[in-house]
């Protein structure tokens, strides 16, 4: 059966967020298909779908995401847009993504991952160790929190929330004197510049999925599964299957401070996995290598391997 192609007349609806970066990915998706398809942007509609999480008195406030709502808090909306048919498919950061869609819903095109490091920004330091006692760090990450805490008990951690411009002004008003984002964000915003510096792997392992930009669609609608197709990364899938495996056994949410990070070489996956007590009063981590078909499966091991070194109690939530 003939692909039937969207039209300007009738266009494919991708639903986004509507913050600067949540628009830019969907306007990459949207190029993305277009040029698989030879088709004019006019084929393509972006529609933004707002979230609980982009209430800007929570953003404001610098309310924890877990107080109201977790992850589900940037998808809810969009999930139950993508579900009505109000749009055809619904353009996401992997990182915000809870481990399981609702029922007849979908994850499986992803576009090809970009930069996973985090990035350092403070007006005053090069680096996190060059902070003095007590100084403030700002972010809404609990495992961006606890890693902080683990390397640098010395300083103080305060709620920070907001998109880059919101947290950049956040900073010239002295509510912290560093915050974190992540580079591959600042990269598709082509503000590389913002970052002091990105922080190697090696010292802050990065989020699961941390990067990546995965595209939702109905598990029934046979012709978005075969648009997206075309633009799906292979290689993005295969690590985020290993992260996203680690993370599903670990029962990981907005409360669980995990890190996970999944790189290939030739035929071999290489996973590195951290869990943190919230506090940042312990970390635990493992590093192996399995065959790439073996990735799901080297998630689940290491995450089995470090909840029974933790014991019970290592996360708040397991108390």
């Amino acid at each position: 059966m003939k692909l039937e192609l969207p039209s300007p007349r009738t266009p494919l609806k991708l639903g986004t967020r509507g913050s600067p970066l949540a628009l830019a990915q969907a306007y990459e998706t949207r190029d993305r298909l277009a040029g698989a398809f030879d088709l004019p942007h006019e084929a393509f509609q972006i529609v933004v779908i707002k979230t609980t999480g982009d209430n800007r008195a929570m953003i404001a406030a610098d309310r924890p995401l877990k107080e109201i709502g977790g992850k589900g808090l940037f998808t809810k909306e969009i999930e139950e847009a993508l579900l009505a048919g109000v749009i055809d498919v619904a353009v996401h950061s992997m990182k915000d993504m809870p481990v399981s869609q609702p029922n007849g819903l979908v994850i499986d095109c992803y576009l090809p991952r970009e930069d996973v490091r985090d990035a350092f920004v403070a007006p005053l330091v090069d680096v996190l160790a060059d902070l003095p006692a007590g100084a403030k760090v700002g972010t809404s990450s609990l495992r961006r929190k606890a890693q902080v805490l683990v390397a640098y008990p010395h300083l103080e951690v305060v709620e920070f929330r907001g998109n880059v411009q919101t947290r950049l002004r956040k900073l010239d008003d002295g509510v912290a004197d560093c915050t974190f984002l992540a580079m591959a964000g600042l990269n598709r915003l082509d503000r590389s510049d913002v970052a002091t510096a990105a922080i190697d792997p090696d010292v802050m392992l990065p989020a699961v999925a941390q990067g990546a930009i995965g595209i939702e669609r109905r598990a029934d609608d046979t012709r978005a599964a075969d648009m997206l197709a075309a633009i799906h990364h292979a290689s993005t899938g295969q690590q985020l299957a290993a992260e996203r495996a680690f993370l599903a056994a670990l029962d990981g949410s907005c409360e669980t401070p995990i890190a996970a990070l999944a790189e290939l070489t030739g035929g071999n996956l290489r996973l590195r996995g951290e869990i943190l007590r919230p506090d940042g009063s312990e970390s635990l981590s493992d590093d192996r290598t399995a065959p790439i078909e073996d990735g799901i499966e080297l998630g689940r091991a290491m995450a089995e391997t470090l909840l029974n070194e933790a014991g019970d109690g290592f996360f708040d939530w397991r108390v």
